[in-house]
């Protein structure tokens, strides 16, 4: 079987992992965890950043940071993760979910402004698969309006908007180092903080609510609780895997885009003739090859490319399903109908891609796919033939 994922070790992870070890210090906050803010804020000009255990609580930390309570509401996109809704939800808040772009699965722009209201505090985006949300105008709109912009950046390591790298743009971001990212540590994940009115308070919440790095860097005589916090820092056996991975961020993004562009090239025949959608990629976005997938043309097609696929002994998946339609929110949800957001819900379907995937291997998948919709055409000539052939 042809995976959908599987996680790249570049060599250096273990002795990274042993010398923290040997060091004494694994909690957490140590040397491997310095040089990944450093990494981070020197090469993206971000600007603090503090490694997290996982996207999730980078979200989290960010809505702490907003103050986001009950009564509040929160604009983001109906197709995302459940994590990017959790992290608001659990303050209290009410989502109110925007749809997707015609094109993409990223949020429109133009659907956000019609939905704040006087309660409205922060507008969540989601780069979904690495590629930029439209930030000028929604950076726009929360100026306009006050609100914050935090950037769930969980899929868009290395990736612009305009030539600003994404995360660096909204006030806060959150990063994820999953196992089934471009670059991971298993489980891991960042906040950055570009609005650096709230670096001091981020340090705090990420120490369960205590002025303990203020203590270790001399500033206070003792550390206090000071606010609220939870336990949101890795360990350093986290930091030092995730390390290894950054010194290899152009090695793995060139292996990734090779694979990308391949899928892309194959099945632009395809598409040309209409059978399928291949991902959009606007013109203010660069493309960091986190995924490559296909959008069909009904939910039956997708079922059965699947399944054609999965016979051949390739796993594909498809991806989000709507929130607004989920079991948990469809009676939170204000009624509106998002049909861009349940059409990728229906109809997108992702293939392998990973750095050991071979062009061997990726060629199965390739004939795979094209065979699937050859079959496909050769059915509809097929149905168009008269019922019976004229003897000569």
């Amino acid at each position: 079987m042809i995976p959908f994922n599987k996680p790249f070790l570049t060599g250096k992870e273990l002795p990274y992992i042993y010398e923290a070890v040997s060091s004494g210090k694994i909690s957490g906050d140590g040397k491997f965890t310095k040089k990944c803010h450093r990494f981070f804020e020197e090469k993206f000009g971000f600007g603090k950043c503090l490694l997290t255990t996982s996207c999730t609580d980078a979200l989290e930390m960010c809505a702490l940071l907003l103050n986001i309570g009950p009564g509040d509401e929160v604009i983001m996109p109906s197709f995302t993760f459940v994590s990017t809704a959790n992290a608001f939800v659990l303050r209290g808040a009410r989502i109110v979910f925007a749809d997707s772009r015609p094109l993409d699965p990223n949020m429109d722009p133009a659907a956000i402004e019609s939905l704040i209201t006087a309660r409205t505090r922060a507008i969540v985006v989601v780069h979904y698969a690495g590629m930029a949300c439209d930030m000028d105008p929604i950076m726009e709109l929360a100026g306009k309006h006050g609100l914050y912009v935090v950037e769930d950046a969980a899929q868009a390591i290395d990736s612009c908007y305009k030539g600003r790298p994404l995360g660096g743009i909204g006030h806060l971001a959150a990063f994820s180092f999953h196992e089934t990212k471009n670059i991971q540590c298993g489980e891991g994940g960042m906040l950055v903080v570009n609005d650096l009115g709230f670096a001091a308070r981020a340090e705090i919440i990420a120490e369960k609510g205590t002025n303990r790095s203020a203590f270790f860097r001399g500033e206070v005589a003792k550390y206090n609780w000071v606010d609220v916090g939870s336990s949101f820092m890795p360990s350093e056996l986290n930091a030092a895997f995730l390390y290894a991975q950054l010194e290899n961020l152009q090695l793995i993004q060139m292996k990734r885009k090779h694979l990308w562009d391949r899928y892309n090239r194959a099945f632009a025949g395809h598409a040309a003739a209409g059978q399928l959608r291949l991902p959009y990629v606007p013109p203010y976005a660069t493309n960091n090859a986190h995924m490559f997938y296909l959008v069909c043309a009904t939910l039956e097609e997708r079922t059965a490319l699947i399944d054609h696929l999965r016979q051949k002994e390739i796993l594909s998946v498809f991806h989000y399903l709507s929130l607004h339609k989920s079991p948990f929110y469809a009676d939170k949800h204000d009624g509106r109908e998002l049909p861009f957001s349940d059409r990728f819900s229906d109809l997108l379907v992702r293939l392998p891609l990973y750095f050991e995937l071979t062009d061997r291997d990726q060629d199965s998948i390739i004939e795979a796919v094209s065979g699937f919709y050859a079959a496909k055409k050769q059915a509809i000539r097929y149905l168009h033939m008269p019922q019976s052939v004229p003897q000569p």
